[in-house]
């Protein structure tokens, strides 16, 4: 791990903190469900906004349109321009 400081003692490391947020993600072909990961500061439509080409899912599981699992995986990249939706887990009703 890389720490350095500048001129009026803010250290900056290698490690950037995230929390992990359980979510449903709509793309345009499945449904995956899994944990998106969040600076603490951020909120989750922040990262959604980042310019980087995909977003990192861990523990996710794929879905069909007719509701079967099709794939599970501890990590996976999913390109942002595929993504219809997200619903945060907390936000869905039973």
């Amino acid at each position: 791990m890389t720490l350095e400081f500048d001129d009026k003692g803010k250290f900056y490391t290698d490690l950037i903190n995230k929390d992990s947020y359980p979510v449903t993600i709509m793309t345009v072909t499945n449904k995956i469900i899994g944990k998106i990961h969040i600076r603490p500061d951020q909120r989750i439509k922040d990262e959604l906004d980042q310019d980087e080409k995909f977003l990192a899912i861990t523990d996710a599981s794929v879905y069909s349109m007719q509701g079967g699992e099709i794939e599970h995986c501890e990590f996976m990249a999913v390109q942002r321009s595929q993504i219809v939706w997200v619903i945060p887990e907390s936000k869905i009703k039973e």
